[in-house]
């Protein structure tokens, strides 16, 4: 058993993984997020509980560019007092357990691939569309994180105007309609003409990420996860249409599309980490 821990701009979560599933899971509310020390109480607080049980050690799953080997985290998303942290280092001192750190997207993947829909593919991609567009790597049943923890940053590439994160991201719906995903996927659910048109345009960008992918990556599946792929209903059949013009057919249709199922995937596969060096 390891401590799994997920931490977010708004909430810290943290859970003990047993067979596969997430037992004694534990929630708190991030405070005073200018505050270094407070912010470290906070999650020690969360995660103290935890290690009176059996446990080997603390996996943590952090929005951030991670130094995987020295275990730091840099510039974490919505945390601003976080922005060069030696957090292995300090969990470690505090309860003497091993500790592993990587991208939270990363750990998504890595769930997904250990516990999740995945389970069964060797080569998978796994993306959280949410307030931005991640992408986790798994490579040969293998977490693939980049010498600087950057793979799979597929939404930074040039896209129109832009970059891809820009179109298949919340921002999209704020741009397009002037309220966020959930908005929109409540207004496509009573019949809005115009959010269903935004979320059929959403399916057609989403269509592009994945092209992109599978020039890049070749996977065998791709795991669509986040708040925002959530609405599948409405993106779906646009998407598949849109990457029908794929250059390589037979690869197309190899190809696997999954949707994530487990709320709890992301601290599964921060706890699995323990078990991915």
């Amino acid at each position: 058993m390891n401590i799994g821990v997920d931490i977010g701009g708004t909430n810290l979560r943290a859970g003990i993984e047993s067979g596969g599933a997430i037992t004694r899971q534990n929630r708190t509310l991030l405070k005073n997020k200018d505050s270094l020390s407070s912010t470290l109480d906070q999650l020690m607080e969360l995660i103290r509980p935890l290690t009176k049980y059996p446990v080997k050690g603390i996996g943590i799953g952090v929005p951030s560019v991670v130094d995987v080997s020295k275990g730091i985290v840099y510039n974490v998303m919505n945390i601003p007092s976080w922005e060069e942290v030696a957090l292995r280092d300090i969990i470690q001192n505090e309860f003497n357990l091993p500790v592993s750190i990587n991208n939270d997207v990363n750990c998504f993947v890595l769930g997904e691939h250990r516990f999740g829909v995945a389970r069964k593919f060797t080569s998978v991609i796994g993306m959280a569309i949410g307030t931005g567009l991640g992408s986790g790597i798994i490579i040969d049943n293998h977490l693939y994180s980049g010498k600087n923890c950057g793979a799979g940053e597929i939404g930074m590439l040039p896209y129109k105007d832009s970059v891809l994160e820009n179109y298949v991201c919340n921002r999209f719906f704020e741009d397009s309609l002037g309220i966020d995903a959930f908005a929109a996927h409540e207004a496509a659910l009573k019949g809005s003409k115009r959010a269903i048109e935004v979320w059929e345009e959403f399916g057609v960008h989403l269509g592009a990420v994945i092209k992109a992918i599978m020039y890049t990556y070749d996977p065998e599946a791709i795991v669509l996860g986040g708040s925002v792929a959530k609405a599948n209903q409405f993106y779906h059949d646009s998407m598949i249409d849109s990457i029908q013009d794929f250059a390589y057919p037979e690869s197309l249709k190899k190809l696997t599309l999954l949707l994530s199922e487990d709320e709890n995937i992301a601290l599964l596969g921060a706890a699995a980490l323990l078990d991915n060096n």
